[in-house]
């Protein structure tokens, strides 16, 4: 089983946040506590893989709060913490 955790883990890691990943190893009846081993040391990287995706995306930093909007929406989709979105995006405008 850990086996399964670790392959989806490696492959998510890097396009989805903690959220997403979480979500999808529950809908895979993976155990909590197997989840939780995997999750925690992504903590620490989660802001990386986020301004990594998100510069995948959009080359450059929202002009507008429609964009602002616009992006923060995308990276919510991928699953990254809202604290994480502003970070980036706050960042960005500045």
């Amino acid at each position: 089983m850990s086996g399964i955790v670790n392959n989806l883990f490696m492959q998510k890691k890097n396009k989805f946040g903690r959220y997403k990943i979480i979500r999808e190893l529950e809908e895979k009846g993976i155990e909590q506590a197997l989840i939780e081993e995997y999750i925690g040391p992504l903590k620490n990287q989660e802001l990386l893989y986020a301004k990594q995706v998100w510069q995948k995306k959009f080359k450059l930093p929202p002009s507008s709060k429609e964009e602002w909007s616009k992006q923060a929406r995308f990276l919510q989709s991928r699953g990254f913490d809202v604290s994480l979105i502003k970070k980036i995006l706050n960042a960005k405008e500045e």
